[in-house]
Protein backbone atom coordinates (compact mmCIF):
# COMPACT_ATOMS: atom_id res chain seq x y z
CA UNK A 1 0.00 0.00 0.00
CA UNK A 2 1.03 3.72 -1.51
CA UNK A 3 2.01 5.32 1.41
CA UNK A 4 -0.20 9.02 1.93
CA UNK A 5 1.45 12.06 2.32
CA UNK A 6 1.25 13.99 5.64
CA UNK A 7 0.96 17.23 4.45
CA UNK A 8 -0.68 18.41 0.86
CA UNK A 9 1.64 21.97 0.71
CA UNK A 10 0.07 23.28 -2.84
CA UNK A 11 -3.29 23.20 -0.50
CA UNK A 12 -1.69 24.95 1.74
CA UNK A 13 -0.73 27.57 -0.43
CA UNK A 14 -3.91 28.32 -1.64
CA UNK A 15 -5.75 27.96 1.22
CA UNK A 16 -4.89 31.21 2.67
CA UNK A 17 -5.35 33.63 -0.63
CA UNK A 18 -8.74 31.95 -0.91
CA UNK A 19 -9.70 33.53 2.26
CA UNK A 20 -8.68 37.27 1.33
CA UNK A 21 -11.50 38.21 -1.37
CA UNK A 22 -11.61 41.51 -2.26
CA UNK A 23 -14.33 43.89 -0.62
CA UNK A 24 -16.27 46.18 -2.74
CA UNK A 25 -19.02 48.32 -2.65
CA UNK A 26 -19.21 50.23 -6.24
CA UNK A 27 -18.18 48.69 -10.05
CA UNK A 28 -15.82 50.58 -11.66
CA UNK A 29 -18.87 52.59 -12.95
CA UNK A 30 -20.36 53.87 -9.66
CA UNK A 31 -23.29 51.06 -9.41
CA UNK A 32 -23.66 49.50 -5.58
CA UNK A 33 -22.87 45.40 -5.96
CA UNK A 34 -23.04 45.32 -2.20
CA UNK A 35 -26.00 47.35 -0.76
CA UNK A 36 -25.46 44.80 2.59
CA UNK A 37 -22.23 46.89 3.76
CA UNK A 38 -22.97 50.00 2.63
CA UNK A 39 -21.57 52.46 5.18
CA UNK A 40 -23.90 55.14 6.87
CA UNK A 41 -23.26 58.18 5.82
CA UNK A 42 -25.57 61.00 5.19
CA UNK A 43 -25.85 62.97 1.76
CA UNK A 44 -23.36 65.82 3.37
CA UNK A 45 -20.77 63.03 4.57
CA UNK A 46 -20.75 61.71 1.10
CA UNK A 47 -20.62 65.33 -0.62
CA UNK A 48 -17.75 65.74 1.50
CA UNK A 49 -15.86 62.95 1.03
CA UNK A 50 -16.03 63.08 -2.93
CA UNK A 51 -15.22 67.13 -2.27
CA UNK A 52 -11.68 65.85 -0.30
CA UNK A 53 -10.99 63.21 -3.23
CA UNK A 54 -11.71 66.45 -5.82
CA UNK A 55 -9.21 68.56 -3.19
CA UNK A 56 -6.95 65.72 -3.25
CA UNK A 57 -6.80 65.64 -7.34
CA UNK A 58 -6.49 69.50 -8.04
CA UNK A 59 -3.55 69.10 -4.51
CA UNK A 60 -1.43 66.54 -6.61
CA UNK A 61 -1.93 68.47 -10.44
CA UNK A 62 -0.60 72.31 -8.59
CA UNK A 63 2.36 70.37 -6.66
CA UNK A 64 3.66 68.68 -9.82
CA UNK A 65 3.13 72.40 -11.56
CA UNK A 66 4.94 73.78 -8.41
CA UNK A 67 7.66 71.52 -8.79
CA UNK A 68 8.63 71.52 -11.82
CA UNK A 69 9.07 75.58 -11.53
CA UNK A 70 11.16 75.23 -8.70
CA UNK A 71 8.64 76.58 -5.97
CA UNK A 72 8.69 72.81 -4.40
CA UNK A 73 11.37 70.11 -3.19
CA UNK A 74 10.35 66.77 -2.72
CA UNK A 75 6.86 65.59 -3.76
CA UNK A 76 5.11 61.96 -4.00
CA UNK A 77 2.35 62.06 -6.56
CA UNK A 78 -0.76 60.61 -4.92
CA UNK A 79 -3.59 60.54 -8.28
CA UNK A 80 -5.41 57.58 -8.43
CA UNK A 81 -4.98 57.10 -4.75
CA UNK A 82 -7.85 59.41 -3.75
CA UNK A 83 -10.47 56.88 -2.18
CA UNK A 84 -7.50 54.41 -0.51
CA UNK A 85 -5.89 57.79 1.19
CA UNK A 86 -9.11 60.40 1.64
CA UNK A 87 -11.87 57.14 2.39
CA UNK A 88 -9.86 55.71 4.94
CA UNK A 89 -8.94 58.93 6.71
CA UNK A 90 -12.21 59.73 6.89
CA UNK A 91 -13.50 56.90 9.10
CA UNK A 92 -10.72 58.68 12.08
CA UNK A 93 -11.39 60.55 14.60
CA UNK A 94 -9.54 63.93 15.33
CA UNK A 95 -8.05 62.56 18.41
CA UNK A 96 -6.51 59.67 16.47
CA UNK A 97 -2.47 59.57 15.97
CA UNK A 98 -1.58 59.76 12.35
CA UNK A 99 1.66 58.79 11.34
CA UNK A 100 2.03 59.14 7.56
CA UNK A 101 4.00 58.32 4.48
CA UNK A 102 5.73 60.01 2.20
CA UNK A 103 3.03 59.80 -0.42
CA UNK A 104 0.78 60.80 2.52
CA UNK A 105 0.48 64.42 2.85
CA UNK A 106 -3.05 64.58 1.38
CA UNK A 107 -4.15 62.20 4.97
CA UNK A 108 -2.18 64.67 6.86
CA UNK A 109 -3.69 68.29 5.89
CA UNK A 110 -7.62 66.68 6.00
CA UNK A 111 -6.39 65.55 9.63
CA UNK A 112 -5.51 69.32 10.41
CA UNK A 113 -1.74 70.23 9.22
CA UNK A 114 -1.95 73.78 7.47
CA UNK A 115 -1.18 73.56 3.76
CA UNK A 116 1.50 76.04 4.22
CA UNK A 117 3.55 73.85 6.38
CA UNK A 118 2.90 70.63 3.98
CA UNK A 119 4.85 73.00 1.34
CA UNK A 120 7.90 73.97 4.01
CA UNK A 121 7.90 69.94 4.54
CA UNK A 122 8.39 69.57 1.31
CA UNK A 123 11.13 72.30 1.15
CA UNK A 124 13.01 70.82 3.85
CA UNK A 125 12.01 73.78 6.35
CA UNK A 126 12.01 72.92 9.55
CA UNK A 127 8.52 74.63 10.28
CA UNK A 128 7.39 72.34 8.13
CA UNK A 129 7.80 69.65 11.05
CA UNK A 130 6.80 72.00 14.02
CA UNK A 131 3.41 70.84 15.20
CA UNK A 132 1.18 72.32 17.40
CA UNK A 133 0.64 70.50 20.45
CA UNK A 134 -2.59 68.96 20.64
CA UNK A 135 -1.84 68.15 16.54
CA UNK A 136 -2.40 63.99 16.67
CA UNK A 137 0.19 63.59 13.78
CA UNK A 138 3.80 62.92 13.16
CA UNK A 139 5.43 64.52 10.30
CA UNK A 140 5.94 61.99 7.32
CA UNK A 141 8.35 59.13 7.45
CA UNK A 142 10.63 59.15 4.25
CA UNK A 143 12.38 55.37 5.62
CA UNK A 144 10.28 53.02 4.17
CA UNK A 145 8.46 50.79 6.38
CA UNK A 146 9.71 52.36 9.47
CA UNK A 147 6.12 54.15 10.54
CA UNK A 148 4.71 50.85 11.50
CA UNK A 149 7.83 50.23 14.06
CA UNK A 150 6.56 54.13 15.52
CA UNK A 151 2.62 53.66 14.99
CA UNK A 152 2.90 50.25 17.45
CA UNK A 153 4.88 52.37 19.82
CA UNK A 154 2.35 55.12 20.13
CA UNK A 155 -0.73 52.32 19.85
CA UNK A 156 0.89 50.94 22.59
CA UNK A 157 1.22 54.42 24.88
CA UNK A 158 -2.17 55.51 23.62
CA UNK A 159 -3.19 51.83 25.57
CA UNK A 160 -1.22 52.23 28.60
CA UNK A 161 -2.79 55.61 28.93
CA UNK A 162 -6.12 54.05 28.33
CA UNK A 163 -6.89 56.69 25.73
CA UNK A 164 -9.86 56.55 23.44
CA UNK A 165 -7.54 56.74 20.75
CA UNK A 166 -6.38 54.49 17.68
CA UNK A 167 -2.97 55.21 16.08
CA UNK A 168 -2.75 54.52 12.18
CA UNK A 169 -0.73 54.18 9.64
CA UNK A 170 0.38 53.78 5.70
CA UNK A 171 2.63 52.09 3.47
CA UNK A 172 2.98 50.69 0.36
CA UNK A 173 3.64 47.03 -1.14
CA UNK A 174 6.96 47.46 -1.50
CA UNK A 175 7.13 49.00 2.39
CA UNK A 176 5.56 44.97 3.45
CA UNK A 177 9.07 44.01 2.00
CA UNK A 178 10.62 45.74 4.70
CA UNK A 179 11.78 43.64 7.95
CA UNK A 180 10.24 46.99 9.81
CA UNK A 181 6.73 46.05 8.43
CA UNK A 182 6.55 42.56 10.35
CA UNK A 183 8.26 44.01 13.47
CA UNK A 184 5.48 46.53 13.96
CA UNK A 185 1.95 44.30 12.82
CA UNK A 186 4.00 41.89 15.18
CA UNK A 187 4.73 43.97 18.33
CA UNK A 188 1.25 45.39 17.89
CA UNK A 189 -0.59 42.08 17.48
CA UNK A 190 1.64 40.79 20.95
CA UNK A 191 0.46 43.76 22.75
CA UNK A 192 -3.20 44.33 21.34
CA UNK A 193 -2.00 47.51 20.67
CA UNK A 194 -4.90 49.52 19.07
CA UNK A 195 -3.07 50.50 15.56
CA UNK A 196 -4.55 50.24 12.07
CA UNK A 197 -1.97 49.51 9.25
CA UNK A 198 -2.63 50.28 6.31
CA UNK A 199 -1.02 48.51 3.08
CA UNK A 200 -1.83 50.93 -0.40
CA UNK A 201 -1.03 48.00 -2.68
CA UNK A 202 -0.90 50.28 -6.24
CA UNK A 203 1.34 47.43 -7.94
CA UNK A 204 4.73 49.22 -7.97
CA UNK A 205 7.43 49.45 -5.67
CA UNK A 206 9.34 52.47 -7.71
CA UNK A 207 9.66 50.15 -10.54
CA UNK A 208 9.48 46.89 -9.12
CA UNK A 209 6.00 45.21 -9.86
CA UNK A 210 4.21 43.76 -6.57
CA UNK A 211 4.64 40.36 -8.08
CA UNK A 212 8.28 40.61 -8.04
CA UNK A 213 8.54 41.46 -4.23
CA UNK A 214 6.83 38.69 -2.80
CA UNK A 215 5.35 35.13 -3.44
CA UNK A 216 2.03 35.87 -1.58
CA UNK A 217 -0.80 35.80 -3.58
CA UNK A 218 -1.77 38.93 -1.37
CA UNK A 219 -0.23 41.11 0.83
CA UNK A 220 -3.10 41.05 3.78
CA UNK A 221 -2.34 37.51 4.44
CA UNK A 222 1.00 38.71 5.94
CA UNK A 223 -1.02 40.08 9.08
CA UNK A 224 -1.67 35.88 9.44
CA UNK A 225 1.91 35.17 10.44
CA UNK A 226 1.69 38.27 13.37
CA UNK A 227 -1.60 36.94 14.57
CA UNK A 228 -3.48 39.59 13.12
CA UNK A 229 -6.74 39.94 11.39
CA UNK A 230 -5.91 40.94 7.38
CA UNK A 231 -8.53 42.19 5.01
CA UNK A 232 -8.21 43.02 1.39
CA UNK A 233 -10.52 45.72 -0.15
CA UNK A 234 -10.60 47.93 -3.22
CA UNK A 235 -9.05 50.62 -2.78
CA UNK A 236 -10.18 52.78 -6.28
CA UNK A 237 -13.83 52.71 -4.54
CA UNK A 238 -14.22 55.14 -1.71
CA UNK A 239 -17.03 53.69 0.33
CA UNK A 240 -15.69 49.94 0.53
CA UNK A 241 -12.32 51.81 2.02
CA UNK A 242 -14.60 53.80 4.24
CA UNK A 243 -16.24 51.11 5.51
CA UNK A 244 -13.53 48.43 5.92
CA UNK A 245 -11.79 51.60 7.84
CA UNK A 246 -14.53 52.70 10.48
CA UNK A 247 -15.48 48.72 11.53
CA UNK A 248 -11.40 48.31 11.90
CA UNK A 249 -11.57 51.69 13.89
CA UNK A 250 -14.25 50.04 16.38
CA UNK A 251 -12.87 46.56 16.12
CA UNK A 252 -9.45 48.21 17.30
CA UNK A 253 -11.00 50.66 20.04
CA UNK A 254 -12.13 47.94 21.80
CA UNK A 255 -9.24 46.94 22.86
CA UNK A 256 -9.03 43.55 20.31
CA UNK A 257 -5.48 44.63 18.64
CA UNK A 258 -4.51 46.04 15.47
CA UNK A 259 -5.49 44.91 12.15
CA UNK A 260 -4.05 45.04 8.37
CA UNK A 261 -5.92 46.66 5.85
CA UNK A 262 -4.69 46.15 1.68
CA UNK A 263 -5.83 48.65 -0.21
CA UNK A 264 -5.87 47.43 -4.46
CA UNK A 265 -4.67 51.05 -5.68
CA UNK A 266 -2.69 52.80 -8.70
CA UNK A 267 -0.76 56.01 -8.96
CA UNK A 268 -1.30 57.38 -12.39
CA UNK A 269 2.03 59.38 -11.83
CA UNK A 270 5.69 58.66 -11.46
CA UNK A 271 6.71 57.41 -7.91
CA UNK A 272 8.37 60.34 -6.94
CA UNK A 273 9.08 63.32 -9.31
CA UNK A 274 13.00 63.16 -8.57
CA UNK A 275 13.85 61.53 -12.13
CA UNK A 276 11.56 58.64 -12.28
CA UNK A 277 9.65 57.65 -15.44
CA UNK A 278 7.02 54.92 -15.22
CA UNK A 279 6.97 54.45 -18.82
CA UNK A 280 10.33 52.65 -18.71
CA UNK A 281 7.87 50.03 -16.74
CA UNK A 282 4.39 50.55 -17.08
CA UNK A 283 2.44 49.95 -20.17
CA UNK A 284 -0.01 51.83 -21.56
CA UNK A 285 -2.61 49.11 -21.34
CA UNK A 286 -1.89 48.48 -17.95
CA UNK A 287 -2.53 52.56 -17.17
CA UNK A 288 -5.37 52.45 -19.13
CA UNK A 289 -7.22 49.30 -17.35
CA UNK A 290 -6.55 51.55 -13.89
CA UNK A 291 -7.49 55.06 -15.87
CA UNK A 292 -11.19 53.00 -16.02
CA UNK A 293 -11.33 52.36 -12.42
CA UNK A 294 -10.56 55.87 -11.46
CA UNK A 295 -11.79 56.95 -8.18
CA UNK A 296 -13.37 59.97 -9.06
CA UNK A 297 -15.39 58.94 -12.16
CA UNK A 298 -16.54 55.97 -10.31
CA UNK A 299 -17.46 58.45 -6.61
CA UNK A 300 -18.88 61.08 -9.03
CA UNK A 301 -21.10 58.68 -11.11
CA UNK A 302 -22.39 57.60 -7.98
CA UNK A 303 -23.29 60.78 -6.07
CA UNK A 304 -25.08 62.53 -9.29
CA UNK A 305 -27.25 59.31 -9.66
CA UNK A 306 -28.34 60.45 -6.03
CA UNK A 307 -28.43 63.71 -7.31
CA UNK A 308 -26.32 65.05 -4.90
CA UNK A 309 -23.50 66.41 -7.14
CA UNK A 310 -23.02 68.09 -10.10
CA UNK A 311 -20.61 69.40 -12.69
CA UNK A 312 -20.85 73.03 -11.78
CA UNK A 313 -20.35 72.20 -7.62
CA UNK A 314 -17.49 70.29 -8.58
CA UNK A 315 -16.10 73.24 -11.13
CA UNK A 316 -16.29 75.65 -8.65
CA UNK A 317 -14.67 73.37 -5.88
CA UNK A 318 -11.61 73.14 -8.53
CA UNK A 319 -11.57 76.57 -7.97
CA UNK A 320 -11.78 77.24 -4.31
CA UNK A 321 -8.67 74.87 -3.92
CA UNK A 322 -5.95 76.33 -6.13
CA UNK A 323 -6.66 79.88 -4.68
CA UNK A 324 -6.38 77.73 -1.54
CA UNK A 325 -3.08 76.77 -2.81
CA UNK A 326 -1.92 79.94 -4.11
CA UNK A 327 -2.38 81.36 -0.51
CA UNK A 328 -0.73 78.88 1.20
CA UNK A 329 2.55 78.78 -1.49
CA UNK A 330 2.67 82.84 -0.63
CA UNK A 331 2.42 82.28 2.78
CA UNK A 332 5.48 79.56 2.54
CA UNK A 333 7.51 81.60 0.42
CA UNK A 334 6.89 84.47 3.47
CA UNK A 335 8.81 81.44 6.08
CA UNK A 336 12.44 82.82 7.48
CA UNK A 337 14.97 81.81 6.36
CA UNK A 338 16.69 78.75 7.82
CA UNK A 339 19.87 79.84 9.62
CA UNK A 340 22.66 77.13 10.74
CA UNK A 341 22.05 78.26 14.56
CA UNK A 342 18.70 77.14 14.04
CA UNK A 343 20.08 73.98 13.06
CA UNK A 344 22.45 73.58 15.89
CA UNK A 345 20.23 74.29 17.94
CA UNK A 346 17.58 72.05 17.17
CA UNK A 347 20.30 69.09 16.75
CA UNK A 348 21.37 69.69 20.40
CA UNK A 349 19.29 70.24 24.08
CA UNK A 350 22.36 70.82 25.54
CA UNK A 351 25.31 72.02 23.31
CA UNK A 352 28.93 70.19 23.73
CA UNK A 353 31.68 72.90 23.93
CA UNK A 354 32.93 72.85 20.11
CA UNK A 355 28.63 73.49 18.77
CA UNK A 356 28.67 75.72 21.50
CA UNK A 357 31.22 77.68 20.39
CA UNK A 358 30.22 77.37 16.59
CA UNK A 359 26.53 78.07 18.23
CA UNK A 360 27.92 81.88 18.76
CA UNK A 361 29.89 82.43 16.35
CA UNK A 362 27.16 81.68 13.77
CA UNK A 363 24.53 83.90 15.81
CA UNK A 364 26.99 86.73 15.77
CA UNK A 365 27.27 85.96 12.24
CA UNK A 366 23.59 86.14 11.29
CA UNK A 367 22.51 89.16 13.42
CA UNK A 368 25.05 90.94 11.09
Amino acid sequence: MAKQQAVNFDQLLKQPAEMFSTVQILDEVGKVVNPDIMPDLTDEQLVELMSQMVWSRVLDQRATALNRQGRLGFYAPTAGEEASQLGSNFAMKQSDWLLPGYRDVPELIQHGLPLDKAFLWSRGHVEGNVYPEDFHALPPQIIIGAQYVQTAGVALGLKKNGADEVAYTYTGDGGTSQGDFYEGINFAGAFKAPAIFVVQNNGYAISVPREKQTAAPTLAQKAVAAGVPGIQVDGMDALAVYEVMHEAREFVAAGNGPVLIETLTYRYGPHTLSGDDPTRYRSKETDDLWQKRDPLIRMRNYLTDKGIWRQEQEGALIEQTKDEIKTAINKADQAPKQTVSRFLKDTYEVAPQNVAEQLAKFTTKEAN
